[in-house]
């Protein structure tokens, strides 16, 4: 492995899981709780905010009234997402790629998620590759602020250098840049250290020249 990168930061919704169905249902049972009709799919800036950003921010951007904010917050404990988690499917070749990085790399998680992230690595057998899972609640600042990639590498000890971060938005993009740390563009057509279609491509990035 190329000894310049020593840890693979991973977003999570559109990285490591097709998420997008789930994310919907998530905010259509809030809405429901709240006696407002389902989410317009048709609303692209919705569609692209709700799979990016942390859940207060994103019911900031549908309730921008304080008081109506504040009663969406408190029905997200009544949401169980367990429900929901058979709507995520694991992106192809994910834990596969992560069987060979894991020996030989430090791994992680940035994600904007917040209690979710907890039940979706177990339930899907995750949790084991990863030394440390940063979500919006272990921040102050969830992402675009770079706040969860600085965490990653004060645990890891590295410099920004030292590490990759994967992820598919804006959002990752801007958090990688203000961190300092290479960003890896997976299926999205954005300005990046380097950009892959299937998670077997990273391994690529961190062999040395020549193997």
């Amino acid at each position: 492995m190329n000894q310049q990168f020593k840890a693979i930061i991973y977003d999570c919704d559109g990285v490591m899981f097709d998420s997008f169905a789930a994310n919907i249902l998530f905010y259509d049972r809030i809405m429901f709780m709240l006696g407002k009709p389902p989410l317009d799919r048709g609303d692209g800036e919705l569609m692209h905010i709700l799979h990016t950003r942390a859940s207060q921010d994103v019911l900031r951007h549908i309730f921008p009234d304080e008081g109506a904010w504040d009663a969406a917050m408190r029905c997200i404990p009544a949401v169980d997402y367990g429900d929901l988690i058979p709507f995520m499917h694991m992106e192809k070749g994910f834990r596969e790629t992560l069987e060979i990085l894991a020996p030989q790399v430090g791994l992680a998680v940035c994600t904007n998620r917040a209690k979710t992230m907890t039940m979706v690595l177990e339930h899907f057998d995750l949790a084991r590759y990863f030394g440390i899972v940063v979500t919006a609640l272990a921040v102050a600042n969830p992402k675009p602020h770079p706040e969860p990639l600085l965490k990653v590498l004060d645990f890891y000890r590295i410099g920004a250098g030292e590490a990759l971060f994967v992820g598919d938005s804006e959002v990752d993009r801007q958090a990688a840049l203000a961190a300092g740390v290479p960003f890896v563009a997976y299926r999205a057509d954005l300005s990046a250290f380097a950009r892959i279609d299937r998670h077997g491509d990273i391994l690529e990035l961190v062999r040395p020249p020549g193997h």
